[in-house]
């Protein structure tokens, strides 16, 4: 019973996250994007140290020595992910930025296999092209012929861009492996990532950085809800069931994402969403299930020397 129960964790997390997908949409044009970025950070960093501080102040030690990964974690996965994301909703809908979230496994095994000589898999393989044809008839709206034509919204490429930063992130903490607990390595990279973010607020325009009644729910979402109970959910979640069974969960992302766009936004969802989305879907769960390695690929490959 309680092993059911802890679905509920990355299920809820992943709630959490398709609301921040809808949130991000409707700060497009009323707030900038560093602006919301540094304010959600800025909301988090407070909210975290009301149980992080201390127990992070007394790991000072450690946590000095690793500061200049945790620095990078932090620019890679708080500022620059959420800031492509942000500016990607101006030019994108709420299902396109989901459904482009969700390769996030997917691109995260494929820079495994590049970058930590990880062997590559079939599923990798087969998964990238169903991703890929996919995510071409998404973003042409059901007419591939289209993008030869007319081009690409921003966002799409932006998101795609955003979610190959994610993944990069997720590579590096498994490289890094920083003995530092889930909850300081947190709040570091938040710190850190609010520090980075600092000159970038400052130069945003005072007309797309001020607070009204408009930007303080979105604010209060993306920076308590998105930034600390997210966190919380998913790692009990991966705590208990493991990370294989938790990121099943991302297929619930584009979704959910459309359920909030719908109700919420009023945008439509069409049958290329539908078709397009569920292709590159497949595609990530094909690199999920189908681990075979590549003919002629090594057995066995070891870690790059530190």
């Amino acid at each position: 019973m309680k092993t059911k129960l802890a679905y509920l964790y990355p299920f809820l997390a992943i709630v959490l996250w398709s609301g921040n997908v809808i949130v991000s949409r409707m700060s497009a044009h009323a707030i900038g994007p560093e602006a919301i970025t540094f304010y959600r950070l800025l909301l988090a960093v407070l909210l975290m140290s009301t149980f992080v501080a201390v127990p992070a102040w007394r790991s000072r030690a450690v946590i000095w020595t690793y500061l200049g990964q945790l620095a990078i974690l932090g620019f890679l996965a708080m500022c620059l992910f959420q800031s492509l994301s942000y500016l990607a909703a101006e030019t994108t809908t709420a299902t396109n930025m989901a459904v482009f979230t969700a390769l996030t496994p997917l691109l995260t095994v494929a820079l495994s296999a590049i970058l930590l000589k990880d062997t590559p898999t079939v599923g990798v393989v087969a998964g990238g092209i169903l991703s890929l044809i996919g995510l071409i008839y998404l973003i042409s709206g059901g007419d591939p012929a289209a993008i030869a034509r007319n081009g690409v919204h921003l966002g799409d490429p932006l998101m795609f861009v955003a979610a190959a930063v994610y993944a990069l992130y997720g590579v590096l903490l498994k490289r890094w492996n920083l003995p530092v607990t889930g909850w300081q390595s947190t709040y570091m990279q938040a710190l850190c990532a609010l520090a980075i973010m600092f000159p970038a607020f400052l130069a945003t325009p005072a007309s797309m950085r001020s607070l009204n009644a408009e930007t303080l729910p979105l604010i209060a979402y993306a920076g308590g809800l998105a930034s600390v109970v997210l966190p919380f959910f998913w790692v009990r979640g991966v705590h208990i069931l493991g990370p294989s069974r938790c990121a099943l969960f991302m297929y619930l992302l584009p979704i959910l994402a459309a359920i909030g766009a719908i109700v919420l936004l009023g945008e439509p969802v069409r049958a290329y969403h539908v078709i397009g989305g569920g292709i590159a879907l497949v595609g990530v769960a094909c690199a999920e299930m189908f681990r075979r390695p590549l003919r002629g690929a090594p057995p066995v490959v070891p870690e790059i020397a530190d």
